[in-house]
């Protein structure tokens, strides 16, 4: 139960880099139950990093519109993403979205 629904929350699911995904999209449900905004990322291959921080800035200036205006120096990637997969998730995420909630409490 969110005690404050003026307080900007990001739920990360990070790891999005591994081919053989063990959670699916369609399993991603918290975020939506608890009205939260929801980034696949990659802390390995710095794919998705800079969404959650952008989102959380824009709501805490109010301005939807706010642009970062230079990316970090960043570590080069640990490992490279490919875009077809990251793609194919970001589909599989869109339809799971649409989807309506399962019928299910959780103890959180």
């Amino acid at each position: 139960v969110r005690v404050c629904e003026n307080i900007p929350i990001v739920l990360c699911g990070n790891k999005v880099d591994i081919k053989e995904r063990k959670v699916k999209a369609k399993t991603i449900t918290f975020h939506r139950k608890k009205n939260l905004q929801y980034y696949d990322i990659s802390a390995k291959s710095n794919y998705n990093f800079e969404k959650p921080f952008l989102w959380l800035a824009r709501k805490l200036i109010g301005n939807p519109n706010l642009e970062f205006v230079a990316s970090p120096a960043l570590a080069p990637p640990e490992v490279v993403v490919d875009n077809n997969l990251m793609e194919q998730y970001s589909k599989e995420l869109e339809v799971a979205a649409a989807q309506p909630l399962p019928e299910e409490e959780d103890d959180i």
